[in-house]
C-alpha cells in the first residue's frame, strides 16, 4: 500500500493479495487513484490467475504492485471464507464498467477503450456512449497490439485519457501495463478481460441466477468447452489444493 492512506490489508490467497473491497468501495478507490495521478493499475484475479501467478514470478509481481486488486471470481471469495478472512464479494470487470463511466462522465474525465476486434470495440464504444451521453471518449482501438504495445500506450497517453479500459486476455493486459507504464501518462488502467464482446452483444453473459450462484464459469465452459475445459478441470483442482494447503498451514501454525 502506498500514498500515505490507511486501507485494509489485502487478503492473501495462495500468495496473491486481494483488496477486501466491495463494488462501491472499489469505485471510490478508482476515483482516488485517478485523482492521485497515473499511471495506476486496477486488476482483478480469479482462480486461474492465482494459479498462473504460482508459475510466473513476473505476473505475480505485477499483481502485487497493482494499486487495486479485486476478486473477479466467486472461487476467490469462497477461498477467503475457508482461510478465515472473508472478502466482501465478487467485483467483476464488466460490472465496474458502467459505474466507472458514470463517475468519469460526472467529472469530465476522458476515457479510452482498447481490446477485442475492430468491429466489436467500435460497437461497444457506441453502446457505452449511448448509455452515458455526457461521457468524453478520448479514443478506442482493437486489441491486436502484439509488437506495437509501445505505440498503443503512447496513443492512450496522447489522447489525454484519465481512465483506460483494457479488454485483453491475461496475462497480456497485466504485461501491457507493467512493460508500458512509463508511456501511459496520467491514466488509471482498468483490466476488464472479454467485457467488450459482451457489451457489443457479440456474446452473452450468464443469466443473473448463475452469476449470483457463482456459476458464471460454467456458462463460459458450456459456451467454449474446447478452449476452457482444461483450464477449469486442472486449474481449479490446483487452486483448491493451494487453498487447502494454505489453510492447513494456518491450522498447524
Amino acid at each position: 500500500m502506498s500514498d500515505g492512506d490507511v486501507r485494509p490489508a489485502r487478503v492473501a490467497i495462495a500468495g496473491v493479495g486481494v483488496d477486501p473491497l466491495g463494488a462501491d468501495a472499489t469505485i471510490r478507490r478508482c476515483a482516488e487513484l485517478v485523482e492521485l495521478g497515473g499511471p495506476r493499475h486496477a486488476a482483478g484475479v480469479n482462480a486461474s490467475k492465482i494459479v498462473e501467478a504460482q508459475d510466473d514470478p513476473s505476473f505475480a509481481r505485477t499483481l502485487a504492485e497493482a494499486d487495486l486488486v479485486n476478486a473477479d471470481g466467486m472461487s476467490v471469495v469462497w477461498a477467503s471464507q475457508i482461510l478465515g478472512r472473508r472478502l466482501p464479494g465478487r467485483v467483476t470487470g464488466i460490472d465496474l464498467v458502467d459505474p466507472i463511466l458514470e463517475l468519469a462522465a460526472s467529472r469530465s474525465w476522458p476515457v479510452y477503450f482498447l481490446g477485442a476486434r475492430a468491429e466489436t470495440i467500435e460497437r461497444a464504444t457506441q453502446v457505452l456512449q449511448e448509455r452515458h451521453p455526457h461521457l468524453v471518449v478520448a479514443g478506442f482501438r482493437d486489441g491486436y497490439i502484439r509488437g506495437v504495445e509501445a505505440q498503443a500506450a503512447r496513443t492512450i497517453a496522447d489522447s489525454g485519457a484519465r481512465i483506460a479500459f483494457l479488454g485483453l486476455p491475461s496475462p497480456m493486459k497485466e504485461e501491457f501495463f507493467d512493460q508500458q507504464r512509463e508511456l501511459l501518462g496520467d491514466c488509471l488502467v482498468v483490466g476488464i478481460g472479454g467485457s467488450f464482446d459482451v457489451l457489443a452483444g457479440a456474446i452473452s453473459r450468464a443469466p443473473r441466477w448463475m452469476q449470483r450462484a457463482g456459476l458464471e464459469w460454467l456458462h463460459r465452459l458450456m459456451r467454449e468447452p474446447g478452449r476452457l475445459w482444461r483450464r477449469y478441470v486442472f486449474g481449479n483442482t490446483r487452486f483448491i489444493a493451494l487453498v487447502l494447503k494454505q489453510r492447513l498451514g494456518r491450522l498447524r501454525a
